[in-house]
C-alpha cells in the first residue's frame, strides 16, 4: 500500500523542481515564526509562517526549473557571504589567542608573530625593515 503511494508521488514530482536548501531554509523560518507565534500571540506572525510554507511548497512543486534554480543560486550566494563572515570572525578570534599581528612601521605590511616569545626583532618581508616588539 505504501509503495503504491510512493510511486504515485514520484510520478507526480516528475518535471517539478523539488526540495533544495532555500526550501529547507524557508521551512526553518516558518517553524521559527510558528514557535514565536506561540509566545507573541499576534496574527501577523502566524501569517508570516504560513506565507513561508506556501512559498516553500510553491517552489517545490513548480515546473519552472530554470527560474527556481536561479533563485537557489542567489540564495546560495547570500548564504555563502554570511557564513564566510562568521567563519572569518571565528578564525580571527582563534588566531588572536596564539598570535600578535603587528604592522610594519615603514610600509604597513601586517606580520603575524607567535605570542609568548618575549622581546623579539621582527623582519618585514616586504620592505626589509627590522623593528623590535614584545610578543
Amino acid at each position: 500500500m505504501m509503495n503504491k503511494w510512493r510511486e504515485k508521488f514520484a510520478g507526480f514530482m516528475v518535471g517539478r523542481y523539488g526540495a533544495d536548501r532555500l526550501g529547507q531554509f524557508l521551512i526553518g523560518v516558518s517553524l521559527f515564526f510558528l514557535l514565536l507565534g506561540i509566545f507573541i500571540r499576534k496574527p501577523w506572525v502566524d501569517i508570516l509562517a504560513f506565507a513561508c510554507l506556501i512559498l516553500c511548497y510553491y517552489r517545490m512543486f513548480s515546473r519552472n526549473i530554470g527560474k527556481r534554480y536561479k533563485e537557489e543560486q542567489v540564495f546560495e550566494g547570500l548564504r555563502y557571504s554570511v557564513t564566510e563572515k562568521f567563519r572569518k570572525f571565528k578564525f580571527r578570534i582563534r588566531e588572536k589567542k596564539e598570535y600578535h599581528i603587528y604592522k610594519c612601521p615603514s610600509c604597513g605590511q601586517k606580520i603575524r608573530i607567535p605570542r609568548g616569545k618575549g622581546k623579539i626583532s621582527i623582519h618585514c618581508p616586504k620592505c626589509n625593515t627590522d623593528f623590535v616588539k614584545k610578543s
